[in-house]
């Protein structure tokens, strides 16, 4: 799939997804993509009408939220575990809520859900200092309190917003589909003056030293200081979707031309020749222990270690948009038209369960 054609996709499953609850159908979970997250017991799936938690020793649903389909709300932002114990997703369907669940139960922890947006909720939030900072699609970033109120007015960045704010402590870093990267510091609410990436950032930047590295649809990565000066370090073949991944000091991103790269940041030169899996890689690479886990549009599932040499591959099926997950050594993916919504990997490669939601 061409990465015009990827972007398409996203957006007609927004309006699909959007259509399939106006009408007061049921969403299917391939719709669109799902979010996902885990913790040591459960992984959290957001699929289409239901978060599900999935015990991820054998991959059985121990519950779902809402326990009926509501017309009204849809979900595939990646949900968010926080430190007081809450789970925190936003709803892609027509009222348009921001919820805080009990990961153990499923409960809503909230006397009420968030309402406050005009517009869905595509991105997950961010919680620092017990505050959380939610972009929405409406191009303003709501901050509340750890019991869902306003803490503030919200801040009108302007573009759609798609990607998680990451912070240095003083300033908020928050890239848009409108081609720009925003700093906001966080004392005073004041927006710095915004930094035309020169492409949309569906994803979001990754903290480093005195800034971010960002990818974008200009297909360059760049690392961007507080103050806005920026360094280009290198340019893709293709538009980059998902947000590098950073460990120590070797820079790990993707395109969709389905090349996969590894930057050394004290030299700024590649360590190895760009590496093509199966298909365009969409989702972020992820990094555990000595493995470098990647997934493909194709539905491929990849473990290469620090020299590139693939570990194993293992065929999913369907596409993969959304990026792995772990508990302990388990890895988890969840495809886009699978015969299931969630699969569980050891770190050999073998799979240990599938999870097909029950009607």
């Amino acid at each position: 799939m061409s990465m015009k054609k990827i972007y398409l996709f996203v957006l007609l499953a927004l309006g699909a997804m959007s259509l399939s609850a106006c009408s007061g159908s049921r969403a299917s979970i391939v719709n669109s993509w799902s979010g996902l997250s885990a913790d040591g017991e459960l992984a959290y799936l957001a699929a289409g009408s239901h978060v599900y938690a999935v015990d991820v020793t054998n991959g059985n649903e121990v519950w779902r939220y809402p326990a009926e389909a509501d017309s009204g709300i849809l979900f595939y932002a990646t949900p968010v575990l926080t430190t007081d114990g809450q789970l925190l997703i936003g709803s892609e369907g027509t009222n348009h809520e921001f919820i805080s669940l009990d990961p153990a139960t499923g409960k809503e922890n909230w006397a009420k859900p968030f309402t406050g947006a005009k517009s869905k909720w595509v991105a997950s939030p961010l919680v620092f200092n017990d505050t959380i900072y939610a972009p929405n699609s409406d191009g303003f970033l709501y901050i509340l309190d750890l019991s869902g109120n306003k803490v503030s007015d919200p801040i009108e960045l302007g573009g759609t917003l798609w990607s998680s704010p990451v912070t240095d402590g003083t300033n908020l870093y928050l890239t848009s589909l409108d081609h720009s990267l925003y700093v906001i510091d966080m004392a005073t609410g004041k927006v710095g003056e915004p930094v035309d990436l020169g492409g949309a950032a569906p994803s979001a930047p990754v903290l480093g030293e005195g800034g971010v590295y960002v990818g974008s649809f200009s297909s360059k990565v760049e690392f961007i200081k507080s103050t806005g000066e920026r360094e280009v370090l290198s340019t893709a073949a293709n538009w980059i979707w998902g947000t590098p991944t950073l460990d120590t000091n070797t820079l790990y991103y993707a395109d969709l031309s389905g090349n996969l790269y590894s930057m050394d940041l004290a030299t700024s030169k590649q360590n190895w020749d760009s590496v093509q899996p199966d298909g365009p890689v969409v989702a972020s690479p992820q990094v555990m222990e000595d493995q470098i886990y990647v997934v493909t549009e194709s539905g491929s599932l990849l473990a290469l270690d620090r020299d590139a040499k693939v570990v194993w591959e293992k065929t999913v099926g369907g596409n993969i948009y959304t990026a792995p997950a772990f508990s302990g050594n388990v890895v988890l993916v969840a495809p886009y038209k699978a015969d299931f919504a969630l699969a569980a990997y050891d770190i050999d490669g073998k799979q240990a369960w599938t999870f097909t939601p029950e009607k």
